[in-house]
């Protein structure tokens, strides 16, 4: 008998190491169906088209979704959804954060978001996202994979995310590494919330990926990954790491919930070296619900 197909909704997937990591995915036996956000949909579905992957076994679909403006997430949700009811209901088996960006000093946007585009990208769109798809995840009982960094490590004092998570920010801190931060205390606020309905949330790192576009903002004078750096890899070993995250069977999971980081050598890393991200008012903070949400960004209801 066939395998039934696995459905995958992801964001960050139509370059870098979300690009590969479908590639790679489309080359398997194993049928997926992949329901994807992009800034430029027709860019994105025409790469890969040019694959020319097994059209018989898998199915590919790009929606358009910017993460920068939170209204596209919404109408995002809802197409996913409408999508899946298309195909008969199809559960959503994965959920991949994988957007990310890199960007130190935000340009104020035209939207009334107070946080920078990195914020809004790397944690709150996504989180939103999160939140939008809630019912069907449950229902479904998805694993939720968020890819991560061991940037998060940057963050030394979680009172100044308010100021380095903002536009302009003034401090000389990392703002990648305060909105990766963010982005896992997202990942643990994740992980208690939808744990008792069976869905399983992992943070992945893919390690330090010099090959993607995540560096594009960065301003002459400033350094970027260096790939000549021994701890680098190649965009493919990357996209491996993240492709362990979601193949490893919940059997395998740690016991200890709070040890969810997946590192990009294959060990879980322990909750000491990600310690500050445990703190539950912390994660409370700076993980608002849809209203909340709506409500500081303008969207309408």
């Amino acid at each position: 008998m066939a395998n039934a197909a696995k459905t995958i909704v992801a964001t960050g997937a139509t370059s870098g190491l979300g690009f590969e990591l479908v590639k790679q995915l489309l080359a398997q036996p194993q049928p997926y169906k992949f329901i994807l956000g992009a800034r430029d949909a027709p860019r994105a579905q025409a790469a890969y088209d040019a694959l020319q992957y097994d059209g018989a076994r898998h199915s590919l679909t790009v929606l358009p979704l910017e993460l920068a403006d939170l209204a596209t997430v919404k109408a995002f949700a809802r197409q996913v959804l409408q999508k899946l009811r298309q195909d008969g209901d199809d559960p959503i088996d994965y959920l991949l954060l994988n957007a990310a960006m890199a960007r130190q000093d935000d340009a104020p946007g035209p939207g009334p978001s107070r946080w920078s585009d990195s914020y809004l990208v790397n944690h709150l769109s996504q989180h939103y996202l999160t939140h939008l798809l809630r019912p069907k995840l449950e229902a479904s009982g998805s694993r939720i994979v968020v890819v991560s960094s061991g940037a998060i490590r940057g963050v030394t004092d979680t009172s100044h995310l308010d100021e380095d998570n903002k536009r302009h920010p003034t401090s000389e801190r990392s703002v990648y590494s305060a909105t990766k931060f963010t982005q896992l205390l997202g990942a643990h606020w994740w992980r208690r919330a939808l744990q008792p309905t069976g869905c399983t949330v992992v943070a992945v790192s893919p390690g330090m990926i010099p090959g993607t576009g995540l560096p594009r903002y960065v301003k002459p004078g400033q350094q970027g990954p260096d790939p000549k750096h021994p701890d680098a890899k190649d965009v493919p070993t990357g996209a491996r790491s993240i492709l362990a995250a979601l193949a490893v069977r919940d059997g395998d999971l740690p016991t200890d919930p709070d040890r969810l980081f997946l590192t990009s050598w294959g060990e879980w890393w322990p909750t000491d070296v990600y310690g500050l991200s445990l703190d539950r008012e912390v994660q409370d903070k700076w993980c608002p619900g849809v209203e909340q949400i709506e409500r500081e960004e303008g969207i309408s209801a």
